[in-house]
């Protein structure tokens, strides 16, 4: 192995972050995890709590922390609609506020950052599928602005510290990730439809299922985002790591079905405000200068996610907020 580093991972307790906390000890790194525990789970690393070369700090984001470190993840903030949309005002600090702390951070130490973007920001998008040079079309009023607009100041603000301070910085816009892990009630499609098949409730399509999405399995996503890390200080991004297949919400559910060996039907509620008709990522730039792309199917990720929720008690699991 090379050099050991001293990484700084925030929200290392969540979905992504875990397995990236997790990957990085692995690989013989002194991992620092920094987490607050709103929508992630501590049991998501206890696993390595007993490891030499990983420390858990809870801690919010949105307040100074003082570490020495030579890089930085920064995956911290709900990601999930129900959640982000629960307190609108503090997830736009997590993003802002939190951006402003790691790149303080980052610059005090010389540390490269990167930060964890969203498909969010191109919003309901008029250009399919989205490149990165796509600059989006987002309700700044609406009740995902929170998340999509905090996104984009964080993309800002990176590219400002790059270009005032010469802090080196990455910047990753992930596309929908599922695998296990995911928390039973983030309120995102994968685990509502797994959650509700396994229970033989109705499975709730918004609007008529015929909305995209692409899903990337989590240990591609998790791979092209330490590729982003480590590429050469000239590729900061942004870059698209996602899937680029489509399937529609309805395939989806039909698939889980079949899969869960479930007699759950769909049933149809409207569709929430802003959400995205068609969302799939050109991953040319990953291709390109990080020589990523998915390589687990959809049904074989969905096969091991749904053996991972079959293999928890859900209902030790709370849901983080009323809105799931």
């Amino acid at each position: 192995m090379g050099t050991i580093k001293r990484i700084l991972v925030t929200g290392g307790a969540g979905f992504l972050g875990s397995h990236l906390c997790e990957r990085l000890v692995e690989q013989g790194h002194d991992v620092i995890c920094l987490d607050n525990f709103f929508t992630s789970q501590k049991s998501n690393v206890a696993h390595l709590l007993e490891k030499p070369n990983f420390e858990l700090i809870r801690h919010d984001v949105t307040h100074p922390v003082w570490l020495e470190v030579d890089e930085v993840y920064n995956m911290a903030c709900p990601a999930a609609p129900g959640h982000y949309q629960y307190n609108p005002i503090k997830t736009m600090k997590t993003s802002v506020l939190g951006a402003i702390n790691v790149l303080g951070m980052a610059k005090r130490c010389n540390a490269k950052v990167l930060q964890a973007s969203t498909s969010e920001i191109y919003g309901d998008p008029e250009v399919h599928p989205q490149p990165e040079s796509y600059r989006g079309s987002v309700n700044t009023l609406g009740p995902r602005a929170c998340y999509d607009e905090g996104k984009r100041a964080a993309e800002t603000l990176f590219m400002d510290y790059h270009r005032q301070n010469r802090v080196n910085i990455r910047i990753v816009r992930i596309f929908n990730t599922f695998g296990p892990r995911m928390h039973p009630y983030d309120g995102r499609v994968v685990s509502n439809f797994i959650r509700q098949a396994l229970k033989g409730e109705d499975i709730t399509l918004y609007g008529d299922g015929s909305q995209t999405r692409s899903f990337c399995y989590r240990d591609d996503l998790v791979e092209g985002i330490i590729r982003l890390m480590n590429a050469p200080d000239d590729v900061i991004g942004p870059i698209n790591i996602g899937s680029p297949g489509e399937t529609t919400v309805k395939q989806l559910a039909e698939l889980i079905i079949e899969l869960t060996g479930s007699k759950s039907r769909t049933r149809n509620l409207p569709l929430p405000a802003d959400d995205p008709k068609r969302r799939e990522p050109d991953i040319t730039l990953a291709k390109k200068h990080l020589n990523w792309q998915p390589t687990t199917p959809v049904r074989e990720g969905l096969r091991k996610t749904v053996e991972w929720f079959r293999s928890i008690d859900m209902e030790s699991y709370r849901a983080p907020t009323p809105n799931y």
